[in-house]
């Protein structure tokens, strides 16, 4: 990342028993990118620059991944979430907006739900809640999904994306930036095969858990079936879907910019809502959606309190007209 306005760091931190590679951009509210499996921060780069203007981006690799070394442990979806856990831990970050990509997506989901004090808001891209997810599996035939190449592709300039493709890309990513060498690769990659043929198994119900304000992201040919996305989003109480247009599993090469100014519009706007609802910030982990929505109509409504729980929809619309004509509102509150 090198697209902020604040100091910029980079180095190793230890957490448990491993070095882990980080870069800390920009100044702000704490955001932590979760990179996609058999990536690196590369992936993540434009996103991160984008975020980092007006935040203070934290982003590390996992053992394995990009400039951390690999170690002798099997790959495992806990694992990963008891590493994040260990970093924020280590750099002394407490409740961060949270955006994951694939395997990062699903650790954001794991940390939304098992550590939900960590999560001021979550965006999950092309993740999946279990195996069956992939537009390829048993599963998902006779569902209907987008196949071939788009007519109109939306490659943006600059990314290099329609260069390339994203397997390759993360090959030389990887060959030039791991500790373990060019050879360890094929290593790393059965470790994940395994996991990813195997892993995760999440009840969609469990989901209902997250209280954060989520955004699921996905692309239109992505591996992971639209349907798939829709659900993980529906499972989430008030989160939101966008479904990326001609785009794959590699999104965030192929359309960078839009990935980014989606991310940082939803950060934005979660923030607003905190600073505005009820002239007081909301805590995520106490207020459901539903509170949010009442606490923005007690301090819209009139000017003044409206309880919900107490006040009938025609009470409700009188305060409103009282609000826009006094004179006119007194007189129908009086009638019968």
């Amino acid at each position: 990342m090198s697209g902020g306005t604040g100091p910029y760091r980079m180095g190793h931190v230890r957490v448990g028993d491993d070095e882990l590679y980080e870069e800390v951009e920009g100044a702000g509210e704490p955001v932590l990118l979760l990179h996609g499996g058999f990536c690196s921060l590369e992936s993540l780069r434009i996103p991160g620059e984008a975020l980092a203007v007006d935040h203070r981006v934290h982003a590390f690799e996992r053992p394995g991944h990009g400039r951390s070394a690999d170690h002798d442990e099997l790959f495992t979806y806990e694992r990963s979430l008891a590493e994040t856990v260990g970093y924020l831990d280590a750099v002394g970050l407490g409740s961060v907006h949270v955006v994951g990509y694939s395997d990062g997506g699903i650790i954001g989901l794991l940390l939304a739900m098992r550590h939900p004090e960590r999560v001021r808001s979550l965006v999950a891209i092309s993740a999946n809640l279990d195996p069956s997810a992939f537009t390829d599996g048993a599963e998902a035939a006779g569902e209907p999904v987008l196949t071939g190449e788009p007519r109109a592709r939306h490659i943006e300039c600059g990314t290099g994306a329609a260069d390339r493709s994203g397997a390759d890309d993360e090959r030389a990513h990887y060959d030039r930036l791991s500790p373990d060498g060019a050879g360890h690769a094929d290593v790393v990659l059965e470790k994940l095969v395994r996991m990813w043929t195997s892993e995760p198994h999440i009840d969609p119900a469990e989901l209902a858990v997250i209280g954060a304000p989520t955004l699921v992201v996905s692309g239109d040919r992505d591996a992971i079936r639209p349907g798939h996305s829709l659900r993980i989003a529906a499972a989430i109480p008030g989160a939101q879907l966008c479904i990326v247009p001609g785009t794959t599993h590699a999104l965030v090469a192929e359309r960078p910019r839009l990935v980014g100014a989606l991310v940082r519009d939803f950060v934005a706007a979660v923030e607003r809502d905190e600073a505005t609802v009820g002239g007081a910030v909301v805590e995520r982990d106490e207020a459901t959606p539903h509170d949010a929505a009442v606490e923005r109509d007690e301090a819209t409504v009139g000017g003044a309190v409206v309880e919900r729980d107490e006040a009938t929809p025609h009470e409700v619309a009188v305060e409103r007209q009282r609000a826009a004509e006094p004179d006119a509102a007194r007189e129908a509150d009086t009638r019968p």
